[in-house]
């Protein structure tokens, strides 16, 4: 069997009575290069140490847990592909009917907080054992933060999982440095040097390494002034060449960050997308939907300078881009094709932004990214170097095997890096060859001041890519369409500011089928923004929508035309002072009557909230 082992049968099939690490995933197994778990054990597999995974364990029976035995090395813990708590719970904190992550999409597959659950029940059962944590849920919880669900601020996961080394960031570098450390006889309390670690003690005497101590743990928690202040502390030492070690006083304890991993090079992308994936899921499965968009996508690229307020991507994989060859995409691309199931299409070829292929600047390479200052906004940096030839390369290289019929990109174009690009063979290529019909992209608001907040570009450059891209339809004979991805109550988001929103839509006669109400999640600027109430970079007040009917208002004003809307709409403009939107003039919302159909039942809260 080609997959890695994920019971006792299969690791006595595979001529093993032992392995090095046992990976424990709240995820079912999926190996393929879009899944953390695959790609750390197949970078450890080709490195030489054995591996068995024990995906989705049952926390409640031990016996799962023991089934492999203690590893020679330890037990590597991740909660899978995105956090246990966003994946159960929607925005309201509802639980969610489906696990794209598990069989047949089951819910109820792992724990809320699998990490710290799994981890848990690990030390229990092996209390000599070494324990790694790491994935998403890890690494954007490696320092005290701002809980959502708990609405409360929680320690680090460190701490609460009681295991021994935290593992955060792009792990390929960092689980082969731990693992050959240990392989050596290495203990794993000593383990205190390697970029992209954390670890805790309870004597700072060791340390010679230039650091910074954060507010401690007791502060930040009831002073939201001084979380506030560690935030900006942390957002501004994320480069893994210009940031410090940092440091978080605990009651009895410290924990310790060290630098995040250097980013990949280009031929360290190509070794770890080279290695001998199955692309699919594990047989003993019967259908896992996450794996419908990514079996046939290629990921060409990682990390982010777009640095959005309410995304984490910056947090987790940095700012500075790693790229792979031209040659490596096209050899993805070739053993896709000779897929039993591949149809001619491949979904998507990018990253967290498609069209980042390269350093923001030059000086990156050598000096990291900018501790103060962003690349796009509130301006374009003019050390920007905008150039998209290395991924118009790699498109046509791959659009122009035998077997492929399409190339789309999927993944999310940076509209104004693209608009920034003086030659316009980018821009060709994505309208001649690459949009399946409709192109989404995400300008967010229109607001000026919800887009600052966002740190997104204002709206008339939005404007002019719309515009431009419907003129190279026309150059081009295409019927295609923009799809806008727009947000609800981000931080500094007003009622007046979502009126804003509802009137644009308006003017492009444009329903959202679904609304993105903003979702405060670990390790983002603007759940600083939510939580403290104000903006950590200047310290300055910001409104939040808080509390149910506050989001609600600016949820439904996006769908303003939905007659079950009526009522809550009409309310919300009368209570904006904005009774210029009730009527029947062409600029107008809503009518002044509501429509016939609606039932003022139908029109309740309840028929609303989903």
């Amino acid at each position: 069997m080609a997959f890695l082992p994920t019971s006792y049968e299969e690791m006595k099939q595979a001529g093993l009575d032992s392995v090095d690490f046992v990976y424990i995933c709240g995820d079912a197994y999926i190996d393929h290069p879009s899944f953390g778990c695959a790609i750390i054990t197949r970078t450890l597999e080709a490195f030489g140490y054995t591996c068995a995974i024990l995906a989705q364990p049952d926390w409640n029976k031990d016996e799962e847990f023991l089934q492999f035995g203690e590893p020679r090395l330890g037990f590597l813990i991740s909660a899978g592909n995105i956090d246990s708590m966003v994946n159960h719970y929607s925005v309201n904190r509802r639980r969610r009917d489906k696990d794209n992550y598990s069989d047949q999409g089951i819910m109820g597959k792992r724990p809320d907080r699998a990490t710290i659950v799994y981890s848990q029940v690990v030390r229990r059962l092996f209390p000599h054992a070494n324990i790694l944590i790491g994935g998403i849920e890890a690494s954007l919880r490696r320092l005290a933060h701002y809980d959502y669900w708990d609405d409360a601020v929680r320690r680090s996961i460190l701490i609460d999982s009681q295991a021994d080394l935290l593992m955060f960031g792009m792990g390929e570098n960092t689980i082969i440095e731990v693992a050959d450390a240990l392989n050596s006889g290495m203990k794993i309390q000593d383990l205190v040097y390697i970029r992209g670690t954390a670890w805790k003690t309870k004597s700072l005497d060791s340390i010679f390494d230039d650091y910074i101590v954060l507010p401690s743990y007791e502060e930040v928690k009831t002073d939201k002034y001084a979380y506030a202040k560690s935030f900006m502390i942390q957002h501004e030492n994320q480069d893994a060449i210009q940031s410090k070690m940092l440091i978080e006083p605990y009651d009895g304890w410290y924990v310790v960050v060290n630098q995040p991993p250097l980013p990949l090079s280009q031929e360290e992308m190509d070794f770890t997308y080279s290695l001998p994936y199955e692309r699919t899921f594990h047989p003993k499965y019967t259908y896992i939907p996450a794996i419908e968009e990514v079996q046939f996508s290629i990921t060409s690229n990682r990390g982010c300078f777009g640095n959005c307020a309410f995304c984490a991507i910056t947090s987790h994989q940095g700012r500075i881009i790693s790229t792979r060859s031209v040659e490596s995409v096209v050899e993805e691309a070739k053993t896709i094709t000779k897929m039993k199931n591949f149809k001619g299409y491949i979904h998507d070829i990018g990253g967290p932004s498609a069209n980042f292929s390269r350093p923001a600047c030059d000086k990156q390479r050598e000096y990291g990214a900018c501790a103060k200052r962003e690349c796009l906004w509130p301006r374009k940096c003019p050390n920007m170097k905008v150039d998209h030839s290395h991924y118009v390369e790699m498109l046509d290289a791959v659009r122009e095997l035998p077997g492929i019929k399409k190339v789309f990109i999927r993944s999310g174009i940076r509209y104004d890096y693209l608009m920034y690009d003086q030659d316009d063979t980018m821009f060709d290529r994505l309208v001649q060859y690459h949009v399946s019909g409709q192109l989404k992209v995400a300008p967010e608001h229109v607001s000026a001041e919800v887009l600052d907040k966002m740190g997104k570009p204002r709206k008339e450059l939005y404007f002019k890519f719309v515009d431009k891209f419907y003129q190279k339809n026309k150059q081009f004979n295409k019927n295609q369409f923009l799809v806008p991805y727009l947000m609800s109550s981000h931080p500094g988001s007003t009622l007046k500011d979502a009126i804003e929103l509802a009137c644009y839509l308006k003017k492009i006669h444009h329903t959202p089928k679904q609304v993105q109400d903003f979702y405060p999640t670990p390790g983002t600027l603007a759940t600083c923004m939510y939580y403290t109430e104000m903006d950590p970079r200047t310290k300055k007040p910001v409104y939040v929508a808080k509390t149910y009917h506050e989001k609600l208002e600016q949820r439904v004003l996006m769908q303003y035309s939905y007659p079950k809307n009526y009522a809550i709409v009409k309310k919300a403009l009368i209570k904006a002072g904005r009774e210029d939107l009730i009527g029947n003039g062409p600029k107008c919302l809503i009518k002044t009557y509501p429509p016939r159909m609606v039932s003022k039942k139908k029109s309740s809260k309840k028929h609303i909230d989903k």
